[in-house]
């Protein structure tokens, strides 16, 4: 299934037919007309250094102080909001493996401007029912793509989803971490290693702490998680 995704992204890839995947205009570059691009939600610049949570001066947020994530810094570029939240969920549950290479180029854009530095770059691993239901993991072609502009190496075969756990989207946050509290393993030793989680969307960040968690506890160094859309529920 990975080579027919990239064999879709390369086919799509001509500057003269490729087409704006929002609003049909010829020309776009990496599948976002200048004007579509420029309507994408960006994140405030005002946030929490540790969850990207928006906070007033870009101070450390209230969860952070009580109760801080396994990961040591959250990146993400974008709200999770209209219109990139439809093209996500295209991407993500409607098949259309096309737009990998759109929502790969957002994310590696906004890597070139951070400048950060990896020994390792990972997905999120998915459930093996969840890949099996939906034919590939979502966030495998963006860290492939992540780990190309930094040059760092890829690996989707460190860390594995022991069990298919419930929807994040429909649990409040104590049940979210609940939820994925043993939910990875970690496959060998990761000793003082810097290493990069990356993933389509975090919310309250409960699936790239235990995630972190798990990689810390074989000896990593930094774990940073990297997502392309941050959304904010108003469960508490």
């Amino acid at each position: 299934m990975m080579s027919n995704i990239r064999k879709l992204i390369i086919d799509n890839c001509s500057i003269i037919n490729q087409k704006c995947v929002l609003c049909g205009q010829p020309h776009a570059r990496e599948g976002l007309c200048d004007g579509c691009r420029a309507m994408l939600p960006r994140m405030p610049a005002e946030r929490c250094p540790r969850c990207a949570e928006p906070t007033v001066g870009g101070a450390l947020c209230g969860h952070c102080q009580r109760q801080p994530p396994a990961f040591d810094a959250l990146h993400v570029p974008y709200l999770f909001a209209y219109p990139l939240n439809g093209l996500i969920h295209a991407y993500k549950y409607g098949r259309r493996l096309q737009l990998a290479g759109t929502l790969s180029g957002l994310i590696t854009e906004f890597a070139r401007c951070q400048g950060h530095k990896y020994d390792l770059v990972i997905p999120v691993p998915l459930a093996s029912e969840r890949l099996a239901e939906r034919g590939f993991n979502q966030s495998s072609e963006l860290a492939k793509a992540f780990a190309d502009t930094i040059n760092s190496r890829f690996s989707d075969s460190l860390c594995w989803r022991k069990c298919n756990t419930l929807p994040q989207a429909s649990l409040g946050r104590a049940e979210r971490l609940r939820n994925v509290r043993h939910a990875f393993d970690v496959k060998r030793r990761c000793d003082g290693l810097s290493i990069a989680i990356v993933d389509d969307v975090a919310t309250s960040g409960a699936t790239l702490s235990a995630l972190s968690k798990m990689i810390k506890k074989q000896g990593a160094k930094r774990v940073d998680a990297w997502v392309l859309a941050r959304a904010f529920s108003l469960k508490t």
